[in-house]
């Protein structure tokens, strides 16, 4: 199969092009902005009907979740209309659609994991331009993953700014009255991978959504001290609440994923967040990508 992944510099990106060399049954285009513009037909739909690829891995969002507040018409185009792009030629070109979507389409207020049909509400406008791409791309007999609080050694995220905190602050103050489960980056590119090597070219009969993030609960205080902890860091890390903390786009308060749907689907074995923090912590800290 050949499979094109967007976004292909991204954190996501990156890991799935990390995993790419272990399955030689299949065949990785890899693109980001430079190489491929998703938002404009004019080029996605001559690159699509030249490299006939069996999936498209939709990992390019704008993510940038305070700054979409202002920029809502970008946030738009990015998560929205390029997934509605994509999905709507895959669907004509017989293409398979994965597209990457958030918890931020939840509005917090649950007390139990979210399931897959669960009461949408996006707060923010960052969440409200993955809801409508997530729309089209069900529209289109695609298939959505939403994930929440992604990390990896590449990119700019939650983890790698703890660890350069870690090593300027004697103390910092981080969010207790906020819950979810970090992802690592690298277990949701190995489940993507088994999900379309476990679907093959006939993609319909699964279209729908799916929830992945890693097993367990956690606040992102108390994600901060393990990562304190793990990393060796002296940092003391204080719990404030959401209130102390103002930003331009709300957060959900409780955006725990309910996972029992892809892993019965797709036989899928999920490790908890801390066992998959650990073996990112020994990249990071191995390779000095902080």
């Amino acid at each position: 199969m050949k499979i094109l992944v967007t976004g292909g510099n991204g954190q996501l990106g990156t890991e799935l092009r990390n995993l790419a060399g272990l399955y030689p049954e299949l065949e990785f285009i890899f693109t980001d902005i430079q190489e491929l513009d998703i938002t404009n037909q004019d080029q996605v739909e001559p690159y699509l009907k030249d490299i006939k690829p069996n999936w498209i891995l939709n990992c390019a969002a704008y993510t940038a979740v305070d700054k979409a507040e202002l920029e809502r018409a970008i946030a738009m185009k990015v998560n929205c209309d390029a997934p509605t792009l994509l999905a709507t030629l895959g669907r004509e070109l017989g293409i398979g659609m994965m597209h990457v979507s958030t918890d931020y389409v939840f509005d917090g207020t649950n007390h139990l994991p979210y399931k897959e049909f669960d009461q949408v509400n996006p707060q923010s406008a960052y969440g409200e331009s993955k809801l409508k791409g997530e729309v089209e791309v069900l529209r289109n007999r695609g298939i959505v993953i939403r994930t929440s609080w992604l990390y990896s050694a590449y990119g700019n995220n939650f983890v790698k700014t703890m660890l350069r905190l870690g090593k300027e602050k004697e103390s910092i103050g981080v969010i207790f009255d906020q819950i979810g489960t970090p992802t690592w980056a690298h277990d949701l590119a190995k489940a993507m991978i088994s999900m379309v090597i476990k679907i093959g070219i006939k993609t319909d009969s699964y279209s729908g959504i799916y929830h992945f993030s890693n097993e367990g609960v956690c606040s992102w205080y108390d994600f901060s001290r393990k990562i304190m902890q793990l990393s060796g860091s002296p940092c003391q890390v204080n719990p404030i609440e959401t209130a102390d903390y103002p930003l331009p786009a709300p957060r959900p308060a409780y955006s725990v994923l309910n996972k029992k749907k892809i892993k019965e689907t797709f036989k899928i074995e999920i490790p908890h967040w801390e066992q998959s923090l650990i073996k990112c912590l020994n990249l990071l800290l191995k390779d000095k990508k902080i």
